[in-house]
């Protein structure tokens, strides 16, 4: 088994991190706010407000075997349990955790000798908790208690493998995965893929993307944002009514610096919150493209780099990010601008 670098570079990029991912994988089978509205913002659009996070616990360690630890996927099951995903852990080490947000507790629920898992979300369909495998092209689904694994879609779409990172379902369970084929040559061979939730039939709704990362549906389900991470971008795909594509545009620029944009969850007011991998911080937009907010970790939390998921809970407005570096991976909390829908899950 190969081993991996022990400490990643502040600055290293997603990339990076989904590369080791994939190589350790492949090798072990043979990744205080101001005063006023929510947020400390005195009206939505107004200002550009900063959003102090509040650290509510630490759940995972870096690992010994992967040097690392990425904490992604933060899906809130309707009992209320908080399901996460670490994308480097090894084999035996839990891969999929449980947490009680109210007693600050975190249990194991899965882990397996092959898997690097990016996302996790319930399927409306089928109450199954999906996986998306991005070192194997594969989706899996697992029992909300960790067991029953299967193999839910495998195999070349179009005649390529894919690189499932995040997943958004429809109303009907029809899942839409973000591909971030061409990540780790720099190439826009990034796809949206639809597949029919008994996972017979897969189609490309849109390639040439950079990267794709980050996908949620707005809070009609009128169309999806997709985040490329390559290229710090967001863009917007509008849906016709079968789910097929019906246009495709540019709709915001993400001025992240040394960071790249990650996943994306969306509010009940159509409010977008953009993931960051590089910095612990989460950037929030209107479906205009304003920048509202942007969260902050607490400056003295070191050994923090990315922030790259958040779920709000559903019905309020309690907002739960995933944060990730060497100091290792904890969940933080803070006050969303809008409150919690299936689509606020951050992939």
């Amino acid at each position: 088994m190969r081993r991996l670098p022990p400490r990643p570079r502040a600055a290293r990029a997603k990339a990076g991190l989904l590369a080791i991912a994939f190589a350790f994988a492949f090798a072990i089978a043979g990744c205080g706010t101001e005063s006023g509205a929510p947020g400390g913002l005195s009206a939505p659009g107004a200002t550009t407000g900063t959003i102090r996070a509040q650290k509510v616990m630490q759940l995972t360690r870096t690992h010994e075997e992967t040097g690392m630890t990425l904490l992604e996927g933060p899906a809130f099951h309707p009992d209320g349990g908080l399901f996460v995903v670490d994308v480097t852990a090894p084999p035996g080490k839990p891969k999929v955790l449980r947490v009680d947000v109210r007693r600050k507790a975190v249990r194991a629920v899965h882990t397996d000798g092959r898997g690097a898992y990016t996302s996790a979300q319930f399927s409306p369909y089928d109450g199954r908790l999906y996986l998306t495998d991005y070192a194997h092209g594969e989706i899996v689904s697992l029992a909300p208690d960790g067991g029953d694994l299967r193999t839910f879609f495998a195999g070349e779409v179009d005649g390529a493998r894919m690189n499932p990172d995040d997943i958004a379902f429809d109303e009907k369970g029809h899942l839409y995965v973000s591909d971030s084929r061409g990540l780790s040559e720099g190439a826009a061979h990034g796809r949206v893929v639809r597949i029919d939730r008994e996972g017979g039939k897969a189609t490309v709704l849109a390639d040439g993307l950079a990267a794709t990362n980050g996908i949620s549906f707005d809070e009609a389900y009128r169309g999806l944002w997709i985040s490329e991470l390559t290229e710090n971008r967001i863009s917007y795909l509008r849906l016709g009514e079968g789910g097929e594509a019906a246009s495709r545009h540019t709709a915001i620029r993400v001025d992240g610096g040394i960071a790249q944009t990650d996943s994306i969850a969306v509010d009940a007011d159509g409010n977008l919150y953009q993931g960051l991998h590089g910095r612990p911080a989460i950037v929030v937009y209107d479906r205009h493209g304003e920048r509202l907010a942007t969260v902050e970790v607490p400056a003295r939390a070191e050994g923090l780099e990315s922030a790259t998921n958040v779920a709000i809970t559903p019905g309020g407005t309690k907002a739960y990010m995933t944060v990730s570096g060497p100091g290792g991976g904890y969940l933080y909390t803070f006050d969303a601008l809008g409150k919690g829908t299936r689509q606020s899950n951050g992939g």
